[in-house]
């Protein structure tokens, strides 16, 4: 039985607000995974997800939690803020351990695809450069989806569903 998530919530949005991220990384399980806008594979382990968790973190302006379901351990968490003068809702699903304290897994559903598109032009080119300074360093531990990996091929997708639609 998973312990109640409360106090993990109520540490959670102090991180958040706080944009701390000497606590985050403490939240975060060693081998935690996470599905996010437009990655087709899960990033893995605590360095990369930590990393782009800051990054978004200082690029999602007036970040705020509205509603947020809880049980047994796992968690969905609405929320909602901009980039730029973008729109963007989402929704965080958190798998916690078996203690309640830590992060196993973490999915980020995001809408609308403008907004996840001009998140991603942001955040990309400042992952990439963490993978390439791991890389450099002969320390590879970041598991990032390597070269040529599958993302959502969004542009595509959005030309050819647009033009369907005409």
């Amino acid at each position: 039985m998973v312990e109640p998530a409360s106090p993990f919530l109520e540490n959670w949005h102090r991180i958040v607000a706080e944009q701390d991220l000497d606590a985050l990384e403490k939240v975060l399980a060693e081998d935690i995974s996470m599905g996010a806008p437009p990655y087709w594979q899960k990033l893995s382990g605590r360095p990369l997800v930590h990393h782009l968790l800051g990054l978004i973190i200082h690029t999602i302006e007036d970040f705020t939690y509205h509603r947020e379901w809880e049980h047994d351990g796992e968690l969905a968490l609405e929320f909602t803020g901009h980039v730029g003068e973008l729109q963007v809702q989402g929704i965080d699903l958190i798998s916690l351990d078996e203690t309640g304290t830590l992060i196993q897994s973490l999915d980020v559903l995001m809408r609308p695809l403008g907004t996840i598109e001009a998140l991603r032009n942001i955040v990309a080119p400042q992952m990439a450069a963490i993978r390439r300074r791991a890389i450099k360093s002969g320390v590879d531990s970041t598991r990032a989806p390597a070269a040529g990996a599958r993302t959502w091929p969004i542009n595509r997708w959005r030309r050819s569903a647009i033009g369907q639609l005409a």
